[in-house]
């Protein structure tokens, strides 16, 4: 059996977390290990955004992340900001744009952040083991030790950034959670998020034929402190809807809840409506072929059978009303969503009640910390869970240097 290995600390997951906490701790002196279980690093980084990495938004703040323990994010949000990442971006003579509502783009392509982040590894002195599994980690006197494919190690400390249970494919990994669990944590029930939803066949037959549609709408689920509402773009599929719209609420949505779609975002259809009739002899489906892409005009007023081809002076105000009403109203209960994998990231994970939100250390493990994916923040749609990412890595690795940096310096001087 190999020798027992010691170091300062251990990452484990090798994403965006796991490499910018490692490169973070590495810089500040710490004597830092990386493991992953995948033989490719970062592939959800090199899928992200296009292909152009959304690596952050310029806009973060606590509200634009779901938890149970919402106020939690609060801290390290604010201690490391979307301008900080920025100024390390441009270091690294990486050019970026900005697309709408504050997301932030690669002008090239994601694996620039890949290159960048191993290079921050570099500069810190981290050593990577890669593809490697680990298969316990356990407590000690002396503080963690892991038995890994790769032989025995102790750390002072053990960060886990495993990341969530989305998109398998790319080696998603539950470890994290059973890892928490194992210590006695409560984990939140990890659900897809950010993922399209679906809809039983036969009732959405009408709507199969608009796939490929996309447009403006207003969406809204939930209730009370959980309740969403976005205006974003939907993309209609010949299973259900997809687009930003649908991925935002999908974070909101529950088994069994309906959303909530306004088809005119920003206009009074009812009034609209309602002039049309005093000065247009125009028929009902020629009217809101103005008003809807024709393609889903056509397919609202197939259901509404003769009502589509009367002229509108004929219409009474009730009938404009209800009309206007299910287009800016239209409620539908999804059955699904297109599951883990399609969603782009887990919601739920380890209760942070259980974590500081100082250190991401575990109140139940003293040296065990959890960052990134794997705890219960998830961000919005448009580079949050990337700054959530970032901002976690950084008050971790921060912290841990601040504790164990005598230690490290002592080794260092004997």
């Amino acid at each position: 059996m190999p020798p027992m290995q010691r170091l300062d600390m251990v990452v484990i997951g090798a994403g965006a977390a796991g490499l910018f906490c490692a490169a973070v701790a590495g810089q500040l002196g710490l004597k830092v290990l990386l493991i992953d279980h995948a033989e490719k690093l970062a592939e959800k980084i090199r899928i992200s955004g296009g292909g152009r990495c959304n690596f952050t938004n310029r806009d973060v703040g606590p509200g634009n992340f779901l938890s149970d323990n919402p106020a939690f994010c609060r801290s390290a949000l604010a201690r490391y900001t979307p301008r900080d990442f920025i100024a390390l971006v441009q270091r690294h003579r990486i050019g970026w744009h900005e697309k709408h509502r504050g997301q932030l783009f690669c002008d090239e392509r994601s694996e620039d952040i890949i290159a960048m982040l191993l290079r921050e590894c570099e500069a810190g002195g981290v050593t990577r083991w890669q593809p490697c599994e680990v298969a316990a980690v356990r407590p000690t006197a002396a503080g963690l030790e892991l038995d890994t494919a790769r032989g025995p190690v102790r750390a002072l400390r053990v960060v886990v950034a495993t990341g969530g249970l989305s998109i398998p494919k790319l080696g998603a990994s539950d470890f994290g959670h059973r890892l928490a669990r194992q210590f006695g944590h409560r984990v939140i029930e990890p659900r897809p998020a950010l993922v399209p939803l679906t809809f039983d066949a036969a009732a959405w037959a009408p709507f199969a034929a608009l796939a490929g549609l996309s447009l403006e709408v207003g969406v809204a689920a939930g209730s009370g402190a959980t309740r969403g509402e976005f205006v974003e773009d939907l993309l209609f599929t010949h299973r259900g809807l997809s687009g930003p719209a649908v991925l935002q609420i999908s974070s909101h949505w529950r088994a069994g809840m309906a959303i909530e779609l306004d088809l005119a975002p920003g206009r009074q259809l009812r009034d609209t409506l309602r002039h049309a009739k005093a000065v247009s002899r125009r028929q009902l489906d020629n009217e809101l072929a103005t008003h809807l892409p024709a393609r889903l005009a056509e397919a609202w007023c197939a259901a509404l059978g003769a009502l589509a081809q009367r002229p509108l002076p004929q219409m009474k105000d009730s009938e404009l009303d209800t009309l206007a009403s299910s287009l800016q109203r239209w409620t539908l209960t999804p059955t699904g969503s297109e599951g883990w994998r399609k969603a782009e990231v887990t919601a739920g994970g380890v209760d942070t009640r259980e974590l500081s939100s100082q250190t991401f250390e575990s109140r139940r493990v003293p040296g065990l910390h959890f960052i990134g994916e794997v705890v219960d923040v998830t961000g919005w749609l448009g580079g949050y869970n990337f700054q959530w990412a970032w901002a976690s890595a950084h008050a971790c690795a921060v912290a841990c240097a601040a504790a164990l940096q005598p230690a490290s310096t002592t080794r260092a001087t004997s």
